[in-house]
């Protein structure tokens, strides 16, 4: 499987997350949510994301994936301690961190970034998550995309 990551643009330049994962500052995805949901449990080392930008078309990156921390059920005490033991990789701001600060996290490690250039053109479809999972990215693509199917994001 591969999977399309869409990163939060908010903030002064320098401060957007692709720019911060391009630069090798951040190493580390994360998501979270009050329960489970993708890609808790969906993301394996070795698969592939790609990267892009809220606001855009733009798949302007990749990484291969290389570990994968799920944790579900946290405590107040065991989310701060999650977030302290990945601060270096996750380069995450104040306000980033008060956003995820979620019983049921999913941190995804990544090595190999490269710059898609030019980026691959993304069609948008109704419904889009900031994660999508799927059999290969020419799925999601302008003019080889299909209609996205959800199968891969149930649990």
């Amino acid at each position: 499987m591969v999977h399309l990551v869409y990163c939060d643009n908010a903030g002064k330049k320098g401060e957007h997350v692709l720019d911060k994962i391009l630069s090798g500052e951040k190493k580390m995805v994360i998501r979270s949510a009050a329960g489970r949901k993708i890609p808790h449990s969906r993301v394996f080392k070795d698969e592939v994301l790609f990267f892009m930008e809220k606001g855009t078309c733009d798949i302007s990156a990749k990484a291969v994936v290389t570990s994968v921390q799920n944790h579900v059920k946290l405590s107040e005490d065991e989310i701060n301690r999650v977030f302290e033991d990945n601060n270096e990789k996750l380069a995450l701001t104040d306000k980033q961190k008060v956003r995820w600060h979620k019983k049921c996290i999913c941190l995804v490690e990544y090595e190999q970034v490269e710059k898609i250039e030019p980026p691959l053109n993304f069609e948008k479809q109704t419904n889009m998550d900031d994660w999508l999972i799927l059999e290969k990215i020419e799925d999601v693509l302008v003019g080889t995309s299909i209609p996205y199917n959800y199968d891969k994001s149930r649990f």
